[in-house]
């Protein structure tokens, strides 16, 4: 198993992308090669750090390009030719590596993917799935912000594809897949999510209806999909409320002794609730659909989301997540 890491994608790289690929290099079955791709006098700088010999299949893939988080992907995939989420990618187009891992512009990634690797037969558009956290099970939602606009064709191969994710990944059996609206009712939504009904009503998967954005938490729904205007809407925001829930909590257990004293006692309590919704548990969120895993990390990925985003890496290549992505959709649509 061989993984591209751009080493210098997000907010703490390379000194927490080069941390977690080392715990990577040193706990993951199977590893022959991680590549760490970026500027090599940083990288190794990172690696001289560590307290103990380096893992053996680490090797420094030298560029000399960054894409910036605010720079407009498309236009910086074709300029930087020498960057290093270009250059990861290369190296699975290549045949070099078998997926790769960036915490970095995640536009320039699904840019760098659709552009290098192109998508797999019978897909139009790759979509980003992201693995959300509920009390009981996580749910894939997808697409997540690669397509704003996405037509119900593409939509259908969103739920195929998740199902398979769903089901390969997260070991959900026959997983249940909603289309996100307005309503529950079979008649509710815009013209897409109708005709993106009665397409998923003739598609051999656990379709179970329309499912409204209140009900996602609920453990209704294995995978939700969408387009990718409501997806990334719909991750922001749950993003957010979660955020100012912690720091509302912050605030009120501080206003008095009684309710600091609460807090000491439940204080397990909200740690194993943090755990639990912690996204750096997950690792990232893949590019489903590309001709290659590609696994896209938050932007504020730790070292801890660098080792589970290419856990997450190995095992879909592992499960063969790509192969039967495009046997269910050639089955679906023999024509594509």
């Amino acid at each position: 198993m061989r993984i591209s890491v751009d080493a210098m994608g997000g907010d703490f790289a390379p000194r927490e992308i080069v941390a977690g690929s080392i715990q990577a290099a040193e706990k993951i079955q199977g590893l022959e090669k991680i590549y760490l791709v970026g500027n090599e006098a940083a990288i190794q700088s990172e690696l001289n750090k560590h307290k103990g010999p380096i893992p053996s299949c680490i090797e420094i893939v030298h560029c000399t390009e960054v894409v910036g988080m605010g720079e407009s992907p498309a236009t910086a995939i074709r300029r930087k030719k020498d960057s290093s989420i270009a250059r990861s990618v290369e190296l699975v187009k290549d045949g070099k590596a078998d997926a790769v891992f960036s915490a970095g512009n995640t536009g320039a990634a699904v840019a760098a993917a659709t552009l290098k690797l192109r998508t797999l037969k019978g897909v139009s558009r790759p979509a980003i799935a992201t693995v959300m956290p509920t009390p009981e099970k996580p749910f894939v939602l997808l697409d997540a912000g690669a397509n704003p606009d996405s037509t119900p064709e593409m939509i259908q191969q969103y739920a195929v594809m998740g199902s398979i994710y769903s089901r390969e990944i997260l070991g959900v059996e026959n997983p249940s897949v909603g289309l996100l609206s307005i309503g529950e009712e079979d008649a509710k939504g815009n013209e897409t999510t109708k005709k993106t009904f009665r397409l998923l009503q003739e598609t051999d998967i656990n379709f179970t209806g329309n499912v409204e954005s209140r009900d996602l938490y609920d453990g209704k729904v294995s995978v939700a999909v969408c387009d990718g205007f409501v997806g990334n809407v719909v991750l922001k925001t749950s993003e957010a409320v979660a955020k100012m829930i912690g720091n509302w909590l912050k605030d009120m257990f501080k206003q008095n002794i009684f309710r600091i004293l609460g807090y000491v006692f439940a204080r397990g309590v909200f740690k194993e609730m943090k755990t639990h919704a912690d996204p750096s548990s997950y690792g990232g969120a893949p590019l489903l659909g590309a001709n290659g895993i590609v696994i896209i990390g938050h932007g504020s990925s730790n070292a801890f989301a660098t080792f589970n985003g290419i856990r997450v890496a190995t095992e879909a290549v592992d499960h063969h997540v790509n192969h039967l992505i495009e046997d269910e959709l050639k089955r679906i649509n023999p024509e594509t």
